[in-house]
């Protein structure tokens, strides 16, 4: 996706095998990680626990109001999602936790929009082309195809990834809806692992584990859709 942002529905059946492989080596490294700091983790969970206590401090206005914003401007995601779970489910509860994070992803999937469609177009655009990124013409036909292939594609940061879509001129209703769903769902696996993995619930961790793993095959059905889709309309 470095040079052609749309092309990778072009992907050969082993590369994506190859990605599968990777996804599913990821998800055991997960699973690793948290075993690890369950069992041995003591001196680490005194660290993590006073963190956690720092943050809570901010409160969960504050902290989601800043998940809606920050990464709009390129501040990792998971940096929010990997803690909102173990600093704010004992409060105000994990359902409350997730609706708030879908709608800070909400929020800053629009201010992305906006930036990189209006106010900051002209920039962003010389920046993707710095970057090596080559934005595509895209029929209307292709704009759902469009997103859904660069919102399950591994490469690019998620930042990245709406500002690709916005300088695409895509419709902010197909930009949005899609895009909502696919990073919503991926979040809220993060939001439960890193709860899990801070407070050593191993049931949680399995659940969240078992998401990711879900997600991963809907990518690569996702992806494979595309492919035929776009095979069958070249033939």
């Amino acid at each position: 996706m470095a040079q052609h942002i749309f092309m990778q529905d072009q992907v050969s059946p082993r590369r994506g095998k190859k990605l599968f492989v990777l996804a599913v080596i990821g998800l055991a490294g997960l699973a690793a990680a948290w075993w690890l700091f369950r069992h041995y983790g003591t001196d680490a969970r005194m660290i993590v626990d006073a963190g956690v206590g720092k943050v809570r401090q901010l409160g969960a206005g504050r902290f989601f109001m800043l998940m809606a914003l920050l990464p709009a401007v390129g501040c990792p995601l998971s940096v929010f999602t990997l803690t909102a779970g173990p600093v704010f489910a004992p409060t105000i509860g994990m359902p409350m936790v997730l609706g708030l994070v879908w709608v800070s992803v909400a929020v800053n999937l629009a201010i992305s929009y906006w930036l990189s469609r209006y106010a900051l177009r002209p920039w962003l655009a010389r920046l993707i082309g710095w970057l090596g990124y080559k934005l595509p013409e895209v029929k209307a036909s292709d704009h759902r195809g469009l997103v859904i292939l660069v919102r399950v594609t591994p490469g690019p940061p998620y930042v990245l990834q709406s500002y690709l879509l916005g300088l695409a001129n895509i419709p902010f209703g197909t930009y949005f809806y899609i895009s909502w769903v696919i990073s919503s769902l991926y979040s809220c696996a993060f939001v439960l692992f890193g709860d899990a993995l801070i407070q050593g619930k191993g049931k949680m961790a399995l659940v969240a584990v078992g998401l990711f793993a879900a997600l991963t095959v809907g990518v690569q059905l996702l992806r494979r859709h595309y492919r035929r889709r776009k095979e069958k309309a070249q033939a």
